[in-house]
C-alpha cells in the first residue's frame, strides 16, 4: 500500500515537472515566433501605438498616484533614520536612489502586471475562447504577427516610460514632504541629489531593469492568454497565473540584475 502511494506521488511530481518544462519551452517558442514576426507590427506601427495607449496611457493613473505616495513615505521614513545620524540633508539622495535604482522599475512592473498584464491575458484568452485566433489562421492571417507582436512591443515601449514617470513623481512627492512639511533646505535637497545620482550607474541601470521587466511581464501575459484553455474558468486561471508568475519573475530578475550591476 505504501509503495503504491509512493509511486503515485512520484508520478504526480514527474508529471508536474514535465508540464512545467513543456510550458517553459512553449513560452520560449512563442517568444521566438514573436520576434521573427515583428516585421509586420513595425510596418503597421499604428497597431503597436494603439496597444501602447491601452497598456501605457491607461495605466498612468495608478502609476502616478502610487509613485506620489511611495515618494512621500520614503521621505518620512528616511528622514526619521537620517536624523539620528545628523544627515537629514541627504534625504533627497535617499529618495532619488531608492526610486531610480529599485522602487521605480520594480513597483512599476508589479503594477503593470496587475493592471495591463491581466487585461492582455484576459483579452487574448477571450479571443481564443471565441475562436477569433482560429478564424485569423483560416484567413491566412498570422495571429502572432497581428495580435501578439504589437502587444509585446507596446509593453516593452511603455514599461521604461512608466518607470521614468514613477521615479519623477516619486521624487516630487518626497520633495513636498521633505521641504515644505519637514523643513529640509531645498538647495541641499536638490544639490546633494544632483551630486550623488550617477547617470550611467543609477539612471541607465534602472532603465535597463525596466526594459527587462517589460519583456518579462508582457511575454508572460501573452503566453498565459495564448495558452489558456478556451473556457471561462481557463481564462480566469490564466489571468491569476499572470499576476503570480509576473510578480515572482520581476522579483527574481531584480535580484539577478542587481547582482550583475553591483559586480560591474
Amino acid at each position: 500500500m505504501m509503495v503504491h502511494k509512493l509511486k503515485r506521488m512520484l508520478s504526480k511530481l514527474g508529471a508536474g515537472c514535465i508540464n512545467k518544462v513543456w510550458r517553459l519551452g512553449a513560452g520560449g517558442r512563442l517568444f521566438w515566433l514573436t520576434l521573427i514576426s515583428s516585421g509586420e507590427s513595425f510596418r503597421r506601427f499604428r497597431l503597436t501605438i494603439r496597444e501602447v495607449y491601452f497598456t501605457g496611457v491607461l495605466s498612468l493613473i495608478i502609476i502616478l498616484v502610487s509613485a506620489f505616495f511611495v515618494g512621500m513615505v520614503l521621505a518620512l521614513q528616511g528622514y526619521q533614520t537620517l536624523q539620528k545620524y545628523g544627515s537629514s540633508e541627504a534625504i533627497g539622495v535617499l529618495v532619488a536612489l531608492a526610486l531610480v535604482r529599485e522602487l521605480g522599475p520594480v513597483v512599476t512592473a508589479l503594477l503593470f502586471a496587475g493592471r495591463a498584464g491581466t487585461a492582455i491575458t484576459a483579452e487574448i484568452g477571450l479571443m481564443k475562447a471565441t475562436e477569433q485566433l482560429s478564424a485569423m489562421e483560416m484567413m491566412a492571417v498570422s495571429p502572432i504577427a497581428r495580435v501578439i507582436a504589437p502587444r509585446f512591443w507596446a509593453g516593452v515601449i511603455a514599461m521604461p516610460i512608466l518607470a521614468t514617470l514613477f521615479s519623477m513623481v516619486g521624487i516630487l512627492g518626497g520633495y513636498l514632504v521633505a521641504v515644505p512639511l519637514i523643513g529640509v533646505d531645498a538647495g541641499a535637497f536638490w544639490s546633494q541629489m544632483q551630486a550623488n545620482v550617477d547617470w550611467q550607474y543609477d539612471i541607465l541601470n534602472g532603465a535597463l531593469k525596466s526594459v527587462v521587466f517589460g519583456v518579462a511581464c508582457t511575454m508572460i501575459a501573452l503566453f498565459e492568454g495564448y495558452d489558456a484553455p478556451p473556457t471561462a474558468e481557463g481564462v480566469s486561471r490564466a489571468t491569476t497565473r499572470t499576476v503570480v508568475t509576473s510578480s515572482l519573475a520581476v522579483l527574481g530578475l531584480d535580484f539577478i540584475l542587481t547582482s550583475f550591476m553591483l559586480a560591474v
